[in-house]
């Protein structure tokens, strides 16, 4: 039997936290939360992979991060997507478009 395959294909998880992020502020769990709900339950992110993208992306300049209280009355760390975060999920949203088109021409023989 064939092995289960990850859910996200490579290099798409920062263009999904960058999407989770764009008309509201989220903390960790929230981000998780909103990418799974999105995607109607098919893509679960597991904090080993979400909480070193959020550095990564706050090191990039694409998300800011600043501490707030969470719908339970904690502490937690809430990120905001920057004009420059908009910026990159625009080109991420472009390039996968074009990438996806490529694979489905392939798939359908044309």
């Amino acid at each position: 039997m064939a092995k289960e395959k990850p859910d996200l294909v490579y290099g798409t998880l920062d263009m999904l936290i960058l999407k989770s992020l764009q008309h509201e502020p989220r903390h960790g769990l929230g981000i998780a939360d909103r990418i799974q709900q999105m995607s109607r339950d098919i893509l679960r992110v597991e904090q080993g992979s979400l909480y070193p993208a959020l550095s990564r992306l706050e090191a990039q300049g694409w998300i800011k991060a600043g501490w707030g209280v969470s719908e339970n009355n904690r502490k937690a760390r809430y990120y905001k997507l920057t004009a420059a975060g908009r910026k990159q999920l625009a080109a991420e949203t472009e390039h996968w478009s074009r990438i996806t088109a490529g694979i489905d021409f392939v798939l359908s023989g044309t």
